[in-house]
């Protein structure tokens, strides 16, 4: 099994590619903690690696973001982690797959805005962001402000750049298409 990684926008944050599905087309799962890691023998098996902040699975990488250390001795032992699960063939999640989150923001607004914006995300802001090793998901739409509330995972949570990617980039082309946008906030 031959693993590689990427460096992402984030310098905390390092992208490893094992060369098959990790969570499959549009399903990711996010560990921002050691104890949101139950439920995944990997992202538990990851967090045992000294220095080892957040554990984010996408459809076919995994993003490890780190306190601190260098990465050049995190590596070999999270390139192990990952070997030694894949090989195994232990089971990803174990349970039910990703867990909802059915908190919506705002006072919603009409149907058919929502929709634009949420296929906008889908189809030119996720891939893009998956591409940094990080996820961006549509937590909703304030019609009354035409705020959209968006939600960062991965190596996207906590990286210097994510403010001006959502100013400059997501707000910037929702507001080109979709007029009732006014500004994007992260929750």
């Amino acid at each position: 099994m031959f693993i590689q990684t990427e460096n992402t926008p984030n310098p905390a944050t390092l992208k490893f590619l094992p060369g098959q599905t990790v969570m499959g087309e549009g399903a990711v799962a996010d560990f921002p903690s050691a104890e949101q890691a139950a439920r995944s023998p990997l992202a538990r098996a990851l967090f045992q690696v000294p220095d080892v902040s957040r554990v984010f699975f996408g459809a076919d990488f995994i993003s490890i973001t780190k306190r601190d250390g260098d990465w050049k001795h995190l590596k070999p032992a999270l390139l192990g982690v990952i070997m030694e699960h894949f090989t195994r063939g232990l089971p990803l999640i174990e349970g039910a797959a990703e867990e909802t989150d059915e908190n919506h923001y705002g006072e919603g607004g009409d149907p058919e805005v929502i929709a634009q914006i949420k296929e906008l995300i889908d189809t030119r802001v996720r891939p893009a962001v998956a591409q940094d090793g990080g996820d961006i998901i549509f937590k909703g739409f304030d019609g009354a402000t035409g705020i959209v509330a968006l939600h960062l995972q991965g190596s996207c949570a906590g990286c210097p750049s994510s403010t001006i990617t959502l100013r400059n980039g997501i707000e910037n082309m929702l507001r080109h298409y979709v007029p009732e946008v006014t500004a994007v906030e992260a929750v």
